[in-house]
């Protein structure tokens, strides 16, 4: 039988959860996610709309109700979640709000009944980890980290927080004084409050995020999913008000709003400022591991209520948990109002029956937005029943009387949000069809009134904390409209001046603003000097385009600068020797411009890989005459003028030995296909018949085909043309010496590093011939280096070393040459590991026997002898007898 899927997905912020979410949600036939604000709710839903239409997407919050006729995808709050339609997949986000005393008993509802048909998903913090396994039987919990770094950056003086930064405070009054100040200092702010309606919130947002500010002051509401490009949270208090009592933040509480530094892979960092006193380094550490105490318990209300009589459903509310788990939390404002209409005998004498009693218990859930403190809220909740009964219906006169007092827009910021607030309310009562007349009609004037006043709160919170003449100029610029008062020019020397005053540079084509030039008009003259660059940057690109290649240089991170500057990189491209240029962005050329500039430095890094390189193209030319040597060549040119015989990124001999790797299990279809692919390891060179009779020498191995260059015994004729062209074969690789000199290698450390993808490569000076080898040293193989036991060895130096030694060890034993070490730049102690890397041996010299007098005996070298085919002896070395007093047993037992 089918058994949905259960699960939850935990992790910090900043981990792409609400993605993963609304994926699942769309790969499904239907679906339903719930989000602990309107906002976040209408975030997505805009979402939702642009990937499956506005047909198929529904938005439902107290406030606000968009349902298509055949809507299959909802996006709603966490209280306005439709659970009565089956849907395929359900979804809650923040799930760890479940603790929250005041509204966590909705989600802890939603926790505990929330299903889909199919699958049923979970969002949240890793502190809530334990509790879903005691109260969620059987759910799969998957832990995912947060893409970015966020880190702690101690106190910082308001005047010194970084641009895209955010300070939080609690209280009103908090963030209009901090919003003050750095009107003051850097010319406006954005702010953002729970109070304000989500199309001000929005437009707040937007004003930051477009950069005409670059600081934003918020209270916690930036805490639950606001995506902003914020780079620094700064914390101006760190105790709030949470509607009952003061506290300071729990350290979770902190994590989710230092959260909001950093987005995708962009590092974020928080700290605090103003008079706030820094984080113990506790807490610091906690924050940044996101490490926090376990939830312990889940707030919870009766969902089961007895609406047999008012007191009875009273009673059902206040009830304790069943669970050990679950507390009952703070007493809601729906349950304050249900019993403060309790003691109304008029109240009481309508609510009788269950029907009244539930259209009681309806009216009294209308959120209380205002938080008057008074009695206000319970008495509009009373009136709006008191109607329902006796008039089934909403008056509209009265309906009509309360838009048309809140549609004001004098007053101050605080009035203005007190009657978004009263909006909010009315905007939630529209929304209940069953109470209204004409309930579309009521709705399309809420919507009204609460734009026409968020746009009035929008513009009073712009005028107040924003600098009127950057607005000003701002609103100018945005036109495209000249403003004769800015004066602005550049300097032959690349200087920027806007009204007599210095203000950057250009770089390039980048713009560099000097931080200290105007003080507070800082942003505002940058913006105005957008004009004087806006000219100047076709006339930089035409002297680019016009420049001789010594204009140009490639820098050893593969950046290509002009003049000095970086102004493009280079790409991966169809070959190692032809890399692809990726010009660096800017706002001030289009595209044909950039193009131009793409040809041209494509034209001076042909011309410099044909001079650096010049060897190899020499070869490649010559080669042509031998059609032997054409793919050998392509090879070689493929490898960036050196292909190692045996590859040691894919096959490292120092794991490839026969003790563990036995021919006699080793079979075709037990070869992991994951660690050697078939493209780069072809099971039809690889022949086990073969393999058994070899040994794992490089030589052994080329005969049976697994020498990359493709030569097996490579014949005196060939190694002569191959000489003749500047190639040489040797044990280890086939390579053009030329292209070891520092000017190639260097330029060839580059298109490595370029092709692979990875960090640029650190070449050894010239002169030095190793190196000890390091976790990615392995690429420097394909530069020019032959890895022999713990040392790199340049590959011109291991070919001579190793053909030396060779010669010496053809009859045998050889005593060790004088200042090998030194020569190959080793110390000694590594040199039995470095020779064996080459093919060699250096046994510890053997002691003399006891009665046995004379010199220390020297330490000989040996060549590694290749191991007898699988199943035959080793033919044993005929051995002349000899008498034990012989003066030459001893001699004859060490060569033995």
């Amino acid at each position: 039988m089918f058994q949905p899927r259960l699960r939850a997905v935990l992790g910090p912020t900043n981990t792409g959860k609400t993605h993963l979410a609304i994926t699942r949600l769309l790969a499904h036939g239907s679906g339903i996610i719930g989000f602990p604000l309107r906002l976040l709710a209408r975030e997505n839903y805009d979402r939702m709309v642009s990937l499956r239409g506005v047909n198929a997407v529904a938005l439902i919050t107290g406030e606000e109700k968009i349902v298509p006729p055949n809507a299959r995808y909802f996006s709603c709050t966490a209280e306005a979640m439709p659970l009565d339609r089956p849907v395929e997949f359900v979804a809650v986000d923040e799930i760890q709000l479940a603790a929250d005393p005041d509204r966590g008993h909705v989600f802890t509802e939603r926790l505990l009944r929330a299903r889909g048909l199919s699958e049923t998903m979970f969002l949240g913090a890793e502190t809530i980890r334990n509790l879903l396994q005691r109260l969620v039987p059987g759910i799969e919990i998957e832990t995912r980290p947060r893409l970015s770094t966020l880190s702690y950056a101690g106190a910082a003086k308001l005047s010194r927080l970084p641009p895209r930064s955010a300070i939080v405070a609690f209280s009103a009054t908090e963030v209009y004084a901090i919003a003050e100040a750095i009107r003051r200092r850097s010319g406006g702010c954005a702010v953002v409050m729970g109070r304000l309606s989500p199309r001000t919130r929005n437009a707040q947002v937007a004003l930051y995020q477009q950069g005409e500010v670059d600081f934003l002051v918020a209270t916690d509401a930036i805490g639950m999913g606001l995506n902003m490009d914020v780079d620094h949270v700064g914390f101006a208090n760190l105790r709030k008000f949470d509607g009952h009592r003061p506290r300071l933040l729990r350290a979770a509480e902190i994590a989710q709003i230092a959260g909001r530094a950093g987005r995708g892979m962009r590092d974020g960092s928080f700290g605090t400022t103003g008079t706030c006193d820094p984080l113990s380094p506790e807490l610091a550490e906690a924050v940044e591991q996101h490490r926090f105490d376990a939830l312990e318990t889940l707030a919870w209300r009766n969902p089961d209520l007895d609406f047999s009589h008012i007191d009875a459903l009273l009673a059902s509310l206040n009830r304790a948990p069943p669970n050990a788990a679950l507390f009952r939390g703070e007493e809601a404002s729906d349950v304050e109002t249900l019993a403060h209409l309790a003691h109304d005998p008029a109240i009481r004498d309508m609510a009788r029956g269950r029907a009244r009693l539930r259209l009681l218990w309806d009216a009294c859930q209308v959120p209380d937005f205002r938080k008057l403190a008074d009695d206000t809220h319970a008495k509009l909740c009373g009136r709006i029943f008191t109607h329902l009964v006796q008039d089934r219906a909403l008056p509209e006169d009265w309906l009509a009387s309360q838009f048309t007092a809140l549609d004001r827009t004098e007053g101050d910021l605080d009035t203005l949000m007190a009657r978004l607030g009263g909006v909010r309310v009315w905007s939630y009562i529209a929304q209940r069809a069953e109470w209204l007349r004409d309930a579309d009609r009521w709705a399309a004037r809420a919507r009204d009134v609460e734009e026409h006043l968020s746009d009035a709160l929008h513009e009073r919170l712009t005028a107040r904390f924003v600098d009127k003449r950057a607005a000003h100029l701002v609103r100018r610029l945005a036109q495209g409209e000249t403003a004769p008062e800015i004066l602005s020019a550049v300097t032959a020397a690349g200087v920027v001046v806007v009204e007599g005053h210095q203000v950057g540079r250009i770089d390039g084509f980048a713009f560099r603003p000097d931080p200290d030039a105007l003080g507070a008009d800082k942003r505002l003259v940058e913006r105005a000097a957008r004009r004087a660059l806006a000219a100047e940057m076709p006339r930089r690109v035409r002297l680019l385009v016009a420049a001789d290649d010594c204009a140009f240089t490639l820098q050893d991170d593969a950046k290509l600068a002009w003049a000095g500057v970086p102004v493009a990189r280079l790409k991966a491209g169809p070959g190692i020797l032809r890399p692809q240029i990726d010009v660096f962005q800017s706002d001030f050329f289009e595209g044909a411009a950039r193009e131009d500039i793409r040809a041209r430095l494509m034209a001076f890094m042909a011309r410099r890989i044909a001079a650096d390189l010049a060897p190899l193209v020499a070869a490649e030319l010559a080669a042509r005459q031998w059609p032997e040597l054409r793919g050998v060549m392509h090879r070689l040119r493929d490898g960036g003028g050196v292909v190692p015989r045996f590859d040691t990124a894919q096959f490292d001999k120092a794991q490839f030995d026969k003790a563990q790797f036995d021919t006699a299990q080793f079979d075709k279809a037990q070869f992991d296909k994951a660690q050697f692919d078939k493209a780069q390891f072809d099971k039809v060179q690889f022949d086990k018949a073969q393999f058994a009779k070899v040994g794992p020498e490089n030589s052994a191995l080329e005969k049976i085909g697994l020498d990359s260059v493709g030569v097996e015994d490579t014949s005196p004729l060939l190694r002569g043309r191959l000489k003749t062209i500047g190639v040489r074969a040797g044990r280890f690789a086939l390579f053009m010496p030329a292209l070891l000199k520092p000017r190639a290698s260097a330029l060839r450390a580059v298109l490595l590093a370029v092709h692979g993808g990875g960090a640029p490569l650190v070449v050894p000076p010239p002169g030095q011939v190793s190196r000890a080898l390091q976790g990615a040293d392995n690429r420097l193989v394909s530069l020019g280096f032959y890895a022999a036991g713990p040392y790199l060895l340049r590959l011109d130096v291991a070919e001579r070393m190793a053909a030396d030694l060779a010669y010496i060890t053809r009859r045998g034993g050889a005593p060790l040459p004088p200042g090998l070490a030194q020569r190959l730049g080793v110390p000694a102690a590594s040199l039995p590991a470095v020779l064996h890397g080459l093919g060699f041996r250096l046994p510890p010299a053997p002691v003399l026997g006891a009665g046995v007098y004379g010199p220390p005996l020297p330490a000989l070298i040996t060549a590694v002898r290749r191991r007898a085919p699988r199943g035959e002896a080793a033919p044993a070395k005929p051995r002349a007898a000899q008498h034990p007093d012989h003066p030459f047993a001893a001699l004859a037992a060490w060569q033995a």
